[in-house]
């Protein structure tokens, strides 16, 4: 076979792939949080700490996982489209759980030092752990 042959045959393969995998990505299933049972039950300063330790087994643990989070809110805030942004954890450590809530949640009754539960998708960790879809459960 010709390099022109082989070339054509793997740029081929690799636009097959990218198509198989949009099209699996846009037609993933829409999962209702608030419906969903969390898989992990846990406080916000111990998912802090679990990935200030070592993020990589974090990752594999929490990552693209439901989690339900215990956490003193330290702020609550919005974003651009207005949708509410909580923030959990404590004065003293350095990072903490950053939750996005979902479309339909409500922050207007929280309070800054309130301990609230609050379930959502683990996304990762920057300086912060970040929760989206995030519902608050009563």
């Amino acid at each position: 076979m010709s390099k022109k042959t082989i070339i054509i045959i793997i740029l081929s393969v690799v636009l097959i792939g990218s198509i198989v995998l949009a099209l699996k990505m846009y037609n993933k299933p829409f999962v209702n949080i608030a419906e969903t049972k969390p898989n992990l039950l846990i406080t916000s300063d111990v998912l802090v700490d679990n990935f200030s330790n070592n993020e990589i087994e974090a990752n594999t643990k929490y990552l693209e996982e439901i989690i339900q989070v215990n956490g003193t809110i330290i702020a609550i805030d919005s974003d651009k489209t207005g949708k509410g942004i909580i923030t959990l954890g404590n004065e003293d450590t350095i990072g903490s759980v950053i939750c996005h809530l979902s479309e339909k949640e409500n922050e207007k009754n929280l309070k800054t030092g309130q301990t609230v539960n609050i379930k959502g998708i683990c996304t990762g960790y920057l300086m912060d752990v970040v929760l989206v879809k995030c519902v608050i459960v009563p």
